[in-house]
C-alpha cells in the first residue's frame, strides 16, 4: 500500500512538473509574440501590431500580459483614426483600473493628438492625466501641451495658468512667453502683451512676427512713434495681407498725431480685413482729406459710411456735412447734419449740426419736416443759444417762406407774441388763398376771417378783406360779398395793390348779380376806361355792360356796348351779335332784326345760340305778317336741331300760325305732334290746350276726348284742381319758403304724378333739395326731368345730376348723363363741363384712350381757364403714365408745370425730376427735388416720391451716405405711403448689399 501511495505520488510530480514546464513553454511564447508587437508598435506597424495585440490577449492567460495588450490595441486604433479608439481607451481604463499604464494612457493618447494639432482631442484626455503620477521630466511637456491645447481651444484663462509653469524652463520657456503674450494682445492687455514679447523679442524663431505685434501693440498703447518705427522696419519684408495692416498702424498712428497729410498715403494702402474697410476706416482718411481742404475726396470716404451710430459715425457725418458746405451743395450738407443732429454721442458737435441744419432748412426748405418744425424745435432744445435772436427772426420768416401755410397755422396756435400774431395773419391769408385757388371757398372765408382778427398789417388787412369778398361772392352772398369790396376800396393800402386793379370789375359783377344793373353799368364803363390792357376781361366787361343796358330796355347803349365787344372778338363774339340783333328787334327795326338774325345764322355755324337765332327769326317773319318765311325757318330749326329745346315751341308756333289763319287740320298735326314727342312740356299742354278749341269750334268733341285719353300726363276732368294744387306749391316757392314749397310740390306729385305741371315741379323740388344739399333727395327729381322730353329744364338738370354722381364717384352713372350734355347743351360753359368731367370720369374708370381724346377736346378750346388746361394736360400725363407712354407724359407734365399749382405743381414738379433722372441728368434731377421740397412742402406724396429719385440720383452720383440716409428717413417719415416706403425698402437693400461688399460696417438682410 505505501509503495502504492509512493508510485502514486511520484506520478503526480512529474506531472505537475509536466504541467510547469508546459506552462512556462506557452508563456515564454507569448512573451516572443508580445515582444514582437512591441517592436512592430515602435516602428509604427499599428495595423499588425494591433492584430498581434489582440492575437496574444485571447490566447494568454496572464492579467498582466492582457492588460499591457488592450493598453496597446487602444493605442493601435488612436494612431490608426479607428472610430472606435476613444472607446478603446475607455474600455480599457475601466476593465484595469488599477494598471499602470493608465495615466500613461491618457498622456500618448493626448500627445498623439496634440503632434496632429487636433487640440480639442488633445484637451479632452489631457484633462484626464493625473498631474501628480507624471514624472518630473514629462511635466513640463505636458503643462506646455496642455497650456497650448487650452489656448487652441478659447480657454486663454486655463491656458494661461498651465503655460506659466513652463516660463522659466529652457525647452518651453519661449514659446510659453510667446503664447502667454499673444494671449494677453488679442485679449486687449497691451501691457502684459508688451512685457511678454520683449522677452522673446532677441529669439529669431519668433522675431518676425513679433514686428507687427510690437508695432500694433505700440499703436494701442498710445506710443505712436515708436509704432511707425517698428511698422517701417517690417514693411519690406512682409507679406501683402501683413503690409496691408502695418500700412494701417502707420497710417493711424500718424492721423492720432495730427500728421494728417503724411497719413493719407498709408491710410489708402490698406486693403482692408478680407477686401473691406469699416466706417471707421473711411472716417480717417476722410478726415485726413478734410483737414487738407480737399473737400472732394473728403466726401468721397465719408459718404462711404452707412448705418453708422456712433461716435466716429457723428463726426464723419459733421464733417461731411461741412464738406458740402465749403462746396457749396447745400442739399447735401442739410442730410448729413440732420444725420449728425439726431446723434447725442457728442453733445457739443449735436448741437452745432442742428444749428446747421436748421439753418440750412430756413434756406433750401426741408422735405422731411416744415421749416418752422425743425427752427422751433431747435429753440426749445437750445433756449440759451447766443443765435437765438437770429433763429427767432428766422422762424418767423420761415412760416411765410415755408409756404407749408396748413401745418404752419397749427404751429402758431398759442403763440401770443406780437411777431408770432403779424405771422399768423400771413400765414392765415396765405392759406385761405391756397382753398380759394382750389375752389374751397367756404375754408377759405374762414381763413381770411382768421387774418382780419389779428390786423396787424395794413397791407394784409385789405388784401385778406378783398378775398374775403371774392370768397362770398364765389358762394353767392352778393350783399357781403359788395360790403367787403366797398371795405376795400375804403383803405388807403388798397390803392397800391394789384387786387385794386379789377376792383370796378368785380364791383360792376357783384351789383349785376344784385340785379342793380344802373350801379352794375357805372362800374362796368368805369372799368373799361380805366383798364386799356387787359383785353379779355374788357371784352367781358362791355359784355355785361350791354347785358345791364339790354334789361334796363336801353337798348340803343347795349348795341353799342356789343358792338365794342365784338371789336374786342376775345370771347362770346356770337352772343354780342345776337343780343344786338335782338336789340335792334325791341328797338322795333325788324327789318335789321332780320337781316342780323340771317348774318348770324350763317356767319356762326357752330355756335350753341344759333337754333335760338333761327326760332327768333321765324317769330320776327310771323310778327312781320311774312309767314310763310317764317314756315321755312321753323321747318328748317326743326330738322337741322331735332333735339333743341326750342323743337317743341318752334313746333307750337307753327300750330298757332296755321290756328290763326284757320288751317285747322295742318294746326291739329302740329299740336299732336308736339303732344306725342314732347309729353308733359309746357308745349305740349298748350298744345292739347288750343287743339281742345279747335276740336270745339269743329263739333269733334268726341274726337278730342278719344285723343286726349291716349296721353297719360292729361288728366281731362281733373285740370282745375290740378291747376289749383300746382299754384298752391309755386306760390311759397317765389315767396322763397322752401320747406314749405317742397312740402305742397310733394302732395301735388302724389295727387298728379302725370299732371299738367309734372315736370316743372319736379324740376323746382331737385333744384330746393340740392340748394339744401339733400343731394339723394335731388336726384330722382333730376332723374325725372333728364328722362322727360327736352325741355328748357333739361341742361341745367344734367348738370346738377352729373354733379351728384361724380360728387360720390358714380362714374358709370355720370357718364351718360355728361354725354348728352356734351351734344345738347346750349350753353358752351356747359359744354366745356362735360368734357372736363367725361375726361376726369373715363380716367378714374382706367379708360384712359377715352380720357385722353376728352382731353384733347377741351384744349381746343382757346379760352380755358388756367385750372381747366392744367387738369386737361394732367390726365393726359396721367394716362400716358399709366400706359407706358413715357414721352408722351414728359411733355403733358411740362405742359402741366408751365399753368398749374398747388398739389397739381408738386405733381408736375415730381415728373420733371424723374424723367431728368431717367436720362441721367441727376444732378439736375437732385435741383428739381430741391425747389418741390422749398415750395410744395405741404404736398407730402410727391415730397417722399421725389425724395426716392433724389436717393437714386445719389448712388448714380457715388454718394452712398446721401443715397441711404434719404432712403433710411423716407421709411421712417412717409410711413402713410405704403407705394412710396415699399419703393424705398427695394431700393435701399439694393444698395446696401452693393456697399457691404466693400464696406464691413454695413448690416445687410443677409447679415
Amino acid at each position: 500500500m505505501l509503495v502504492l501511495i509512493k508510485r502514486l505520488s511520484l506520478v503526480f510530480f512529474a506531472f505537475s512538473i509536466f504541467s510547469f514546464a508546459q506552462k512556462s513553454a506557452i508563456y515564454t511564447s507569448d512573451l516572443l509574440d508580445y515582444q514582437k508587437a512591441l517592436t512592430l508598435y515602435n516602428n509604427q506597424q499599428f495595423k499588425a501590431a494591433q492584430a498581434l495585440f489582440d492575437d496574444i490577449k485571447y490566447n494568454t492567460n496572464d492579467a498582466v500580459l492582457k492588460s499591457d495588450c488592450s493598453y496597446y490595441i487602444a493605442n493601435c486604433a488612436v494612431r490608426l483614426n479607428q472610430q472606435n479608439a476613444d472607446d478603446l481607451i475607455t474600455e480599457f481604463v475601466e476593465e484595469y483600473p488599477t494598471s499602470t499604464k493608465k495615466n500613461t494612457a491618457f498622456m500618448d493618447v493626448a500627445d498623439y493628438y496634440f503632434e496632429n494639432s487636433k487640440f480639442a482631442y488633445a484637451r479632452k484626455w489631457y484633462e484626464k492625466v493625473d498631474e501628480l503620477s507624471i514624472s518630473r521630466k514629462e511635466r513640463n511637456r505636458y503643462y506646455f501641451n496642455y497650456g497650448y491645447s487650452l489656448y487652441s481651444t478659447g480657454s486663454r484663462k486655463q491656458a494661461t495658468k498651465y503655460l506659466n509653469r513652463v516660463v522659466d524652463t529652457k525647452d518651453y520657456g519661449s514659446q510659453a512667453k510667446y503664447y502667454i503674450g499673444y494671449m494677453a494682445y488679442e485679449g486687449d492687455d497691451y501691457d502684459t502683451a508688451n512685457e511678454y514679447f520683449d522677452q522673446v523679442s532677441d529669439n529669431e524663431k519668433y522675431k518676425e512676427k513679433l514686428s507687427y505685434y510690437q508695432a500694433d501693440l505700440n499703436f494701442k498703447l498710445g506710443k505712436f512713434e515708436k509704432a511707425i518705427e517698428l511698422a517701417k522696419e517690417q514693411l519690406p519684408n512682409s507679406s501683402r495681407q501683413e503690409k496691408s495692416e502695418l500700412n494701417k498702424i502707420i497710417g493711424e498712428s500718424l492721423f492720432n498725431l495730427e500728421k494728417y497729410e503724411e497719413s493719407i498715403s498709408y491710410l489708402k494702402a490698406y486693403e482692408g480685413k478680407r477686401g473691406r474697410w469699416n466706417n471707421t476706416d473711411y472716417y480717417q482718411l476722410g478726415y485726413a482729406y478734410y483737414k487738407q481742404s480737399d473737400f472732394e475726396s473728403a466726401i468721397s470716404e465719408f459718404n462711404k459710411i452707412i448705418d453708422g451710430n456712433n461716435s466716429v459715425a457723428q463726426n464723419a457725418y459733421y464733417h461731411l456735412g461741412e464738406s458740402y458746405i465749403n462746396l457749396d451743395k447745400k442739399q447735401e450738407a442739410l442730410n448729413a447734419f440732420r444725420n449728425a443732429s439726431q446723434m447725442d454721442f457728442d453733445l457739443k458737435i449735436q448741437e452745432d449740426a442742428w444749428l446747421n441744419y436748421a439753418k440750412i432748412s430756413y434756406e433750401i426748405g426741408n422735405p422731411y419736416q416744415s421749416v418752422p418744425q425743425v427752427l422751433s424745435g431747435y429753440l426749445e432744445k437750445y433756449p440759451k443759444t447766443p443765435y437765438k435772436e437770429e433763429l427767432e427772426t428766422l422762424l418767423i420768416d420761415s412760416y411765410i417762406t415755408s409756404k407749408n401755410y396748413k401745418e404752419a397755422i397749427e404751429l402758431l396756435k398759442g403763440k401770443n407774441s406780437f411777431e408770432n400774431k403779424v405771422a399768423y395773419q400771413k400765414v392765415a391769408f396765405f392759406r385761405g388763398i391756397e382753398l380759394f385757388n382750389e375752389t374751397r371757398y367756404n375754408e377759405a372765408l374762414d381763413m381770411f376771417n382768421n387774418s382780419l382778427k389779428e390786423p396787424r398789417d395794413p397791407v394784409f388787412v385789405a388784401k385778406a378783406t378783398f378775398w374775403r369778398a371774392e370768397s362770398e361772392y364765389n358762394l353767392a352772398n352778393y350783399n357781403d360779398a359788395l360790403i367787403g369790396f366797398k371795405q376795400f376800396s375804403g383803405r388807403e393800402e388798397a390803392r397800391t395793390l394789384p387786387e385794386n386793379d379789377n376792383l370796378n370789375y368785380n364791383l360792376a359783377y357783384t351789383y349785376f348779380k344784385l340785379k342793380d344793373y344802373n350801379k352794375a353799368s357805372e362800374y362796368f364803363k368805369a372799368y373799361v376806361n380805366s383798364n386799356l390792357d387787359d383785353r379779355l376781361r374788357r371784352n367781358d366787361a362791355y359784355l355785361r355792360l350791354g347785358d345791364g343796358y339790354f334789361v334796363s330796355s336801353k337798348y340803343n347803349q347795349a348795341i353799342s356796348s356789343y358792338d365794342k365787344a365784338i371789336q374786342i372778338n376775345e370771347i362770346e363774339t356770337d352772343y354780342a351779335t345776337f343780343q344786338k340783333a335782338m336789340s335792334h328787334g325791341y328797338l322795333g327795326k325788324n327789318t335789321t332784326k332780320i337781316a342780323e338774325l340771317n348774318a348770324f345764322i350763317n356767319g356762326y355755324p357752330k355756335s350753341a345760340l344759333r337754333d335760338d337765332a333761327m326760332y327768333e327769326l321765324a317769330n320776327t317773319y310771323v310778327k312781320s305778317g311774312k309767314s310763310e318765311e317764317a314756315m321755312q325757318m321753323y321747318d328748317r330749326l326743326n330738322s337741322e336741331y331735332r333735339r333743341s329745346a326750342f323743337t317743341s315751341k318752334s313746333l307750337l308756333r307753327q300750330g298757332l300760325v296755321y290756328y290763326n289763319n284757320n288751317d285747322n287740320e295742318r294746326a291739329l298735326l302740329k299740336f299732336k305732334r308736339v303732344a306725342k314727342d314732347f309729353p308733359g312740356s309746357g308745349e305740349a299742354v298748350q298744345a292739347v290746350s288750343t287743339a281742345r278749341l279747335i276740336y270745339i269750334d269743329l263739333g269733334r268733341v268726341d274726337e278730342y276726348a278719344n285723343w286726349v285719353r291716349t296721353l297719360d300726363y292729361v288728366e281731362v276732368t281733373d285740370v282745375e284742381l290740378d291747376n289749383t294744387m300746382y299754384l298752391a306749391a309755386e306760390k311759397p316757392y317765389l315767396e322763397n319758403d322752401t320747406d314749405n314749397a317742397i312740402r305742397q310740390f310733394n302732395n301735388y306729385l302724389n295727387q298728379f304724378p302725370n299732371g299738367i305741371h309734372a315736370l316743372k315741379s319736379h324740376f323746382y323740388l331737385a333744384q330746393m333739395y340740392y340748394q339744401k344739399d339733400l343731394f339723394e333727395n335731388a336726384q330722382p327729381h333730376y332723374q325725372y326731368v333728364v328722362t322727360s322730353s327736352k325741355s328748357e329744364y333739361t341742361e341745367q338738370s344734367l348738370v346738377k345730376l352729373s354733379e351728384i354722381y361724380l360728387t360720390n364717384s358714380r362714374w358709370n352713372e355720370a357718364l351718360p348723363n355728361l354725354e348728352r350734355l356734351e351734344d345738347d347743351a346750349d350753353y358752351p360753359q356747359n359744354v366745356l363741363y362735360a368734357q372736363s368731367n367725361l375726361m376726369n370720369a373715363y380716367y378714374q374708370l382706367e379708360n384712359y384712350e377715352s380720357a385722353v381724346s376728352y382731353a384733347d377736346k377741351v384744349l381746343e378750346n382757346d379760352r380755358l381757364d388756367s385750372k381747366i388746361k392744367s387738369d386737361a394736360q394732367l390726365i393726359i400725363a396721367r394716362s400716358a403714365i399709366k400706359t407706358g407712354d413715357e414721352i408722351k407724359a414728359k411733355e403733358a407734365y411740362a405742359n402741366v408745370e408751365k399753368i398749374a399749382s398747388g398739389s397739381v405743381a408738386a405733381e408736375a414738379l415730381f415728373y420733371n425730376a424723374y424723367f431728368k433722372h431717367k436720362e441721367g441728368q441727376f444732378e439736375t434731377s437732385n435741383t428739381t427735388i430741391q425747389k418741390l421740397a422749398k415750395d410744395y412742402s405741404s404736398y407730402k406724396y410727391y415730397s417722399a416720391k421725389g425724395l426716392v429719385v433724389m436717393a437714386k440720383n445719389f448712388y448714380a452720383l457715388d454718394d452712398a451716405f446721401q443715397a441711404t440716409y434719404i432712403l433710411e428717413s423716407v421709411i421712417s417719415n412717409f410711413t402713410e405711403f405704403e407705394d412710396v416706403v415699399e419703393e424705398a425698402t427695394i431700393e435701399l437693400n439694393r444698395i446696401k448689399s452693393e456697399e457691404a461688399k466693400t464696406n464691413s460696417s454695413i448690416e445687410t438682410d443677409g447679415n
